[in-house]
């Protein structure tokens, strides 16, 4: 492929919720863009901006082959019982002469009560961000409202949300706004050695996000709160015993109020309001309908 400016930016994770809306900002902006993926049918197709590299966080070489000429990466990794992924990433960008990594973590690793296995693997990836001698900026969001599109089945056939916890406040974000400062910080000047802590403008219950999805959607959604064993039970299933004790000391922490602080970067970094949750629903309506 062709392009008047070779890539200074890889994306890994370009197929993602975050990747790829960072990708897509990124060429809208006349930026060139390497995407990484081991499926390049899944990347986004940005037309001549984009350069789709296969590759996989299992084979260094071809990672550091990923990597040649690459300034700056967002590096999104998805396996927390895949440490070695990480360490493979970040060893292939100090090979390759990459001189800024951009990390997305998650902002539960600032929570002094946060010792689940999700949490302490972010922990580690950040660490071995901080210590390869590279520059760095960390990226830590609270939970996606993208999230609560694990409730469209029920929306869908029933009217009706099942959740956990059901009246415990979540500053969550819109992943857009995550991808916005990814993108910023992908292409300008004094983010380095800086995290930055990503929320949305208010701290929303379940509760309060069901009936805000109901007013996006002009009807009014019933909803049953689940218990967090159930929760668990749920989630062993698809993503094994470890993934959901995590995630169920994760509500827990919401409980005891660990996630309904809000941050200002986003406010800041961007020069305009976080997104609201009200705002996320309706522009996403049409997947509950």
């Amino acid at each position: 492929m062709t392009h008047a400016t070779a890539p200074r930016i890889l994306i890994t994770g370009a197929s993602g919720t975050i990747g790829r809306a960072t990708a897509r900002l990124l060429a809208g902006a006349g930026h060139a863009v390497r995407l990484l993926g081991r499926d390049p049918a899944r990347l986004p197709d940005l037309g001549p901006l984009g350069e789709p590299v296969t590759g996989d966080f299992a084979d260094p070489a071809g990672l550091r082959a990923a990597l040649a000429g690459i300034e700056k990466v967002l590096v999104i990794t998805r396996d927390p019982r895949l440490p070695e992924y990480d360490a493979n990433i970040v060893d292939a960008a100090r090979a390759a002469g990459v001189r800024h990594l951009v990390k997305l973590s998650a902002l539960a690793v600032t929570d002094d009560g946060a010792e689940d296995f999700l949490t302490r693997w972010q922990r580690a990836a950040e660490e071995r961000v901080r210590a390869c001698g590279l520059d760095w900026t960390m990226l830590r969001p609270r939970s996606f409202m993208s999230n609560t599109l694990s409730w469209a089945d029920g929306v869908r056939s029933a009217g009706l949300v099942r959740a956990w916890p059901a009246d415990a406040p979540n500053a969550c974000v819109d992943p857009r706004d995550v991808a916005a400062v990814a993108a910023l910080v992908l292409t300008g000047d004094g983010h380095a050695g800086q995290a930055y802590a990503l929320t949305g403008p208010e701290a929303l219950t379940a509760r309060q996000q069901t009936a805000a999805l109901g007013a996006a959607l002009g009807r009014e959604l019933a909803f049953q709160e689940l218990t967090g064993d159930q929760v668990y039970a749920a989630t062993e299933r698809r993503y094994g015993p470890q993934v959901a004790a995590a995630l169920r000391e994760s509500g827990e922490r919401q409980l005891r109020g660990a996630k309904g602080h809000v941050e200002p970067a986003v406010e800041r970094l961007l020069g305009r309001p976080a997104r609201s949750y009200g705002t996320w629903a309706r522009d996403h309506a049409g997947l509950f309908r």
